[in-house]
């Protein structure tokens, strides 16, 4: 790969980008290209397979408004030139992972997915796991959700007694647990189970897991006919129990006419939402399925959302063997090239199915569009209101992304500072952020609020995340005014700042808003959709502090003095507590008590007292 960029002096340059010299400098080979503004953020990553044909579209012709705006802001573009276009398609996909550019297709879902995992013991575990997939054992999955992997090895508890504790609860049982009185464990802990015995019951969860019931039941009805020929008619009525339970499974779980990986793609848009089911086939098993709604900011067409999307799905987890899609990806040839590079094997796309298959794509356009509609009744509320602050605050443009800031604390013990993100008049919880405050005066709201915007928007600055449009403050002139300092002591100058100051009786409807400059405050009428949305952030980012200043002031309590004293280690605070029986034996005990301790001298004793008792 090679880098070029257009060499535009400094970005922060006022003169306008001359696309027109740019655009005889590129090459027809294919690569990646990054518009920037003039702060140097990424505006925009895409790939092409011709670079100056792909670049040069976005100044020609007409645009929708929203790309007019992205290329009204480009101060600079970026060209990597690469061998292939599918080497073009993973290194975008990397990019976009990087700088998540406003103007690109995103995926709100950046976790891994979870999966079952079968430890490689002498007597195995099956246990819930998420992460890489690198240690010994074997993997199952992946599933939609935590939930669906926790109902799947609860339906295995009942089926098969393999068991499912933490090895450290494992290692040291002495009898067996309730698990083993219910029937759900043979107790290998405890040796009431041969290793071939315990064997039989892992092989046989591994046929359910890889979609073989079928073999299981087979392999029961021959059991139980055999204890039935021995006349052991209870052991045989237990069998027969099993094997209905797990045809019900079958029933209920299977897919019919399936016995591979697949995973099934619709995708639905309308009126500005996005929606892309996912429903997970593994070994003929339904694992369930997923909603993600990707952005959409330049109005794609649904093959090539079809396409952003699976490049930015696939390519950070490894694809089924068969993708059943809703509509072909504008550039299946290539991302089919990719997916099967880091699979390993063919990745195939299909859009045509016939008999159950063509059913389960059916289904699974039905839930897109549901979905879509499901979403738009709900956010129809969230758009009205962000216009209404939009033309409450005399803005331009309706405001995309608002933070706001709340403190919380217990006589100005531990405490919290909060800051919620809202997107489109939405909760954007992921980028939720909580700050311990240390090192002021206790109870100084203001200094908490000043160290709190000085971490949080440093970071911003250094280019770690997107800097709102309007940053609330709970408070009125004073907190704004603080806040101001902040931001202007950091060159932060693009941001809106509005205090929100609660009434005279603090009720609900009776806030006052405060802009910076403006010697009158907006008062705006109780039932104003602005209003509301003001309300909602703000209760929100109240709500979001408090249980962070809880969970600090519950973590406080637990913790011991003993461990905020310098010199006093875990071994030595081991033998403290052996030697007094605890925290309240030692809370009783006088300095010359204390220095009987081993290891303990006499000054070490009266810091331990002084922390109990204040100074001696």
């Amino acid at each position: 790969m090679c880098l070029q960029s257009r060499d535009n002096g400094s970005m922060s340059d006022t003169h306008a980008f001359d696309a027109k010299d740019f655009l005889k400098t590129l090459t027809s080979r294919p690569g990646v290209y990054r518009m920037l503004n003039a702060d140097g953020k990424v505006l925009y990553v895409g790939k092409a397979k011709n670079l100056s044909n792909r670049v040069s579209t976005y100044f020609t012709g007409s645009h929708n408004r929203r790309i007019a705006s992205m290329v009204s802001q480009i101060a600079d573009i970026q060209i990597t030139v690469t061998h292939t276009e599918a080497e073009a398609l993973i290194l975008e996909n990397n990019l976009i992972k990087e700088h998540r550019p406003r103007y690109n297709v995103l995926l709100r879902d950046d976790k891994s997915y979870p999966y079952i995992y079968l430890s490689n013991d002498a007597y195995p575990r099956l246990s819930f796991y998420r992460g890489s997939r690198d240690m010994k054992g074997r993997f199952f999955g992946p599933y939609p959700s935590s939930t669906a992997v926790k109902q799947t090895l609860k339906l295995l508890q009942k089926l098969f007694p393999v068991r499912q504790c933490e090895d450290s609860y494992y290692n040291n049982r002495s009898r067996p647990c309730l698990q083993y009185q219910i029937g759900r464990c043979t107790a290998p802990c405890v040796g009431f189970v041969s290793e071939e015995r315990y064997a039989e019951d892992v092989r046989e969860s591994e046929l359910f897991l890889e979609g073989k019931a079928s073999q299981i039941v087979d392999q029961w009805i021959a059991k139980m006919e055999n204890a039935s020929e021995n006349l052991e008619f209870e052991e045989a009525a237990k069998i027969r129990d099993q094997i209905s339970a797990l045809r019900t499974v079958q029933e209920r779980q299977y897919v019919s006419g399936e016995r591979g990986d697949l995973d099934i793609v619709a995708i639905a848009e309308k009126a500005g939402v996005t929606c892309v089911q996912i429903f997970f086939i593994r070994q003929g098993h339904n694992l369930g399925n997923k909603t993600l709604y990707p952005s959409n900011g330049d109005g794609k067409s649904l093959e090539e959302l079809m396409s952003a999307f699976i490049a930015r799905y696939y390519l950070n987890r490894t694809a089924p063997s068969e993708l059943l899609l809703s509509c072909m990806p504008d550039d299946s040839d290539v991302l089919i090239e990719a997916l099967s590079t880091q699979a390993g094997r063919k990745v195939s796309f299909t859009t045509t199915p016939r008999g159950a298959r063509s059913r389960w794509l059916d289904m699974a356009k039905t839930n897109a569009r549901m979905a879509v509609d499901a979403r738009l009744a709900t956010s129809a509320s969230s758009h009205k209101r962000v216009e209404a602050l939009q033309q409450a605050l005399a803005l331009d443009d309706a405001p995309v992304r608002m933070e706001c800031f709340d403190i919380s604390h217990t006589s100005g013990q531990q405490t919290v500072a909060s800051c919620v993100v809202f997107e489109n008049g939405e909760p954007y919880k992921r980028d939720y952020r909580r700050f311990n405050i240390k090192g002021i005066q206790p109870g100084d709201d203001y200094a908490a609020m000043k160290q709190a915007l000085t971490r949080r928007y440093q970071r911003l600055v250094n280019g770690e995340g997107q800097m709102p449009d309007i940053l609330l403050i709970d408070g009125g002139k004073g907190q704004l005014s603080s806040a101001s300092e902040v931001m202007q002591e950091l060159g932060v100058t693009n941001v809106l700042l509005l205090g929100v100051a609660k009434g005279v009786d603090r009720k609900p409807g009776l806030e006052t808003l405060f802009l910076l400059g403006d010697d009158l405050p907006l008062i705006l009428p109780s039932h104003s959709p602005a209003l509301h949305l003001v309300q909602h952030i703000r209760d929100e980012a109240h709500r979001f502090a408090i249980t962070g200043h809880r969970a600090r002031r519950a973590a406080a309590k637990k913790a011991s003095p003993l461990e905020e004293i310098a010199g006093v280690g875990p071994k030595r605070r081991q033998r403290i507590l052996k030697h007094f029986g605890g925290l309240q034996g030692l809370s009783k005990a006088g300095i010359e008590d204390i220095a009987k301790v081993e290891g303990i001298s006499t000054t070490l004793a009266k810091e331990i007292y002084e922390a109990f008792h204040g100074e001696a």
